[in-house]
């Protein structure tokens, strides 16, 4: 993290990865963001058990010439197993917390330190079944989740990072159609632009998209999801959809914004 404090460093800080001034620059932007101090909390859980995994056993007795001579073989592909097994962890907590993109990236950062390469699969899945549990507290047993199928990913409950992102920034007020609401706040990133969705006024079935049309005419699909048939911020499902994506195309080249549907119907339009 440089000087500029960003939303996403909750999860470097909770894990003790921030240097000393990026943790104090991170402390006082803490006092001013409710989302941040939110997220923090959420995540003390997951640290803590991150904490629980400990280095590998080291080698008894003195290695042969035949070891020492062989270890840089035996280093790589003890690399590839690790790699190998961690993308399990992330796969098991991903799997059971969708949407879960930057909480993912965090852990995969702290346990691709680790010297035992099967702590990977079996702390992946403790902290994926913890967060999967508190997302049940807010989401009713069977509903179907949205999905995010591109670089983001969120969820229509209160503590994910999407709508955190939505209720921290500028929302841009959307252009619906057939009584659907939303909006969408958006930030320049070095690799593009990202943004959070808000979505309401919407039933299913469907599978629909969040996609950047630029000032050229290029449609990038940002990300993507299912409406289960109750819906999102309807009667008796008056919760909104939160989703979040991500696009190569810089923010000042992006003309406007779409939700559609995978069979080509415009629901909401957003334009920067």
């Amino acid at each position: 993290m440089t000087s500029r404090v960003e939303h996403t460093d909750v999860g470097a800080y909770a894990l003790g990865l921030l240097d000393d001034d990026d943790g104090a620059a991170f402390e006082a932007h803490l006092l001013g963001c409710r989302a941040c101090r939110h997220e923090l909390t959420e995540l003390e859980g997951v640290a803590g058990l991150l904490r629980t995994v400990g280095p590998g056993p080291l080698p008894r007795g003195r290695p042969n010439g035949g070891d020492v001579i062989d270890l840089p073989r035996r280093e790589d592909a003890g690399r590839r197993t690790r790699r190998g097994t961690l993308a399990m962890g992330m796969a098991a907590a991903v799997t059971l917390v969708a949407g879960g993109l930057a909480i993912g990236t965090q852990i995969g950062a702290q346990l691709g330190t680790q010297a035992d390469p099967r702590a990977g699969a079996q702390i992946g899945a403790q902290v994926g079944a913890q967060v999967g549990a508190q997302v049940d507290t807010r989401v009713g047993a069977g509903e179907p989740r949205p999905t995010a199928h591109g670089a983001g990913g969120g969820m229509g409950d209160h503590t994910g990072p999407a709508e955190q992102f939505y209720a921290a920034g500028r929302p841009i007020t959307g252009e619906g159609s057939d009584g659907v609401t939303g909006g969408l706040v958006v930030e320049s990133k070095k690799w593009g632009t990202h943004a959070a969705l808000k979505l309401a006024g919407v039933t299913g079935p469907l599978e629909c998209e969040l996609v950047s049309v630029s000032t050229a005419g290029e449609r990038r699909v940002m990300t993507g999801w299912s409406v289960p048939p109750a819906g999102y911020g309807v009667p008796g499902s008056p919760d909104p959809l939160y989703m979040h994506g991500g696009t190569a195309t810089p923010l000042k080249d992006i003309d406007h914004f779409e939700v559609t549907t995978t069979d080509g119907r415009r629901l909401l339009t957003v334009r920067t």
